[in-house]
């Protein structure tokens, strides 16, 4: 007979893996899917300081995602790897379509997560991974010793340039507004480390280089005056590190009868519930005011909860 379960959760980030914890504890059929590395954007988080509940001394995003994970199989949870192609997400019975297999639900809790949207200039495709990086610890240790530039200006973006201070010689902030929008208490432990520098009023508009990124163009939003980087002749080329905002993990849902706002974000109620009966929504894929792990967590335990309450109606 063909397994139907009684949830099926898209994601194992912070809110997928809570809402996995919390369905395996209510002795649910819940299984967890997850594409790539459990954990989502905190694991490739190099330091996480305000989760309730973590070391004091700080700890790594791998490292609290390990536990969470470990935590959500202690309970129950089943899990799988696997990329969710096409859904089909009405009726009693909804079936997700991956490149391994389908799978069928009673219920969907999307816990797919976003990612870091690219930085918006010329040739940006060109030197991904050729200089250019969304993520500083994954890549910051190939830049050892080099002089590294990063866009934007807020938590994300200035955390991940003090973590890349421990690596390159000289760190730039290229931020489009005169002043940052992170909070006050990270600004003021940037702005006292001696090699993090800011580029105000800024934007990149261009990259270039012979297979290493090795110069940018930089454009001055109030003058309109375009001035040239060019790498140390000694580097040979430098890092171009983004952190402008994410993009929601939604696109195979367009066309479902789902609801998203503009940006491809979900709309819930305050319990999870999208438009769709037996369809919710948790962490950072939904239209929400804080995307942080503590809020994930919440999401991901408020959806297993009322799943959990839905279950009467089988």
């Amino acid at each position: 007979m063909e397994e139907i379960y009684d949830v099926v959760i898209i994601g194992a980030g912070p809110a997928g893996l809570s809402a996995g914890l919390y369905a395996g504890r209510s002795q649910m059929n819940a299984l967890i899917l997850e594409r790539g590395q459990d954990g989502g954007q905190i694991a490739i988080t190099d330091s996480i300081e305000n989760y309730p509940g973590q070391a004091v001394q700080g700890e790594s995003g791998p490292e609290l995602v390990a536990r969470m994970a470990k935590q959500a199989e202690g309970f129950g949870a089943k899990r799988a790897s696997d990329s969710i192609q096409s859904v089909e997400l009405n009726g009693d019975v909804k079936v997700l379509h991956g490149v391994k297999q389908d799978y069928k639900t009673h219920n969907v809790i999307i816990a797919s997560g976003a990612h870091a949207r690219p930085i918006g200039c010329e040739n940006e495709g060109v030197f991904t991974g050729k200089g250019v990086s969304y993520c500083a610890t994954c890549d910051a240790n190939f830049f050892e010793d080099f002089e590294v530039y990063v866009v934007g200006g807020g938590n994300s973006a200035v955390e991940e340039a003090m973590y890349l201070t421990k690596f390159a010689r000289k760190v730039t902030v290229i931020h489009r507004r005169d002043q940052l929008r992170a909070d006050k208490h990270v600004q003021e432990k940037a702005f006292k480390n001696p090699k993090l520098h800011f580029m105000w009023d800024s934007v990149v508009v261009a990259l270039h280089g012979e297979g290493l990124l090795s110069s940018m163009d930089v454009k001055n939003v109030k003058t309109g005056e375009i001035t040239t980087i060019e790498a140390d002749p000694d580097d040979g080329m430098f890092g171009l590190f983004g952190f402008v905002g994410t993009v929601p993990n939604t696109k195979i849902f367009e066309g479902t009868g789902l609801e998203m706002d503009e940006r491809g974000y979900i709309p819930t109620d305050q319990d999870m519930h999208t438009n769709l009966p037996g369809v919710y929504a948790a962490g950072d894929v939904r239209v929400k005011s804080l995307r942080q792990v503590v809020t994930a967590a919440a999401d991901g335990a408020i959806a297993a909860v009322q799943v959990e309450k839905s279950m009467s109606n089988y």
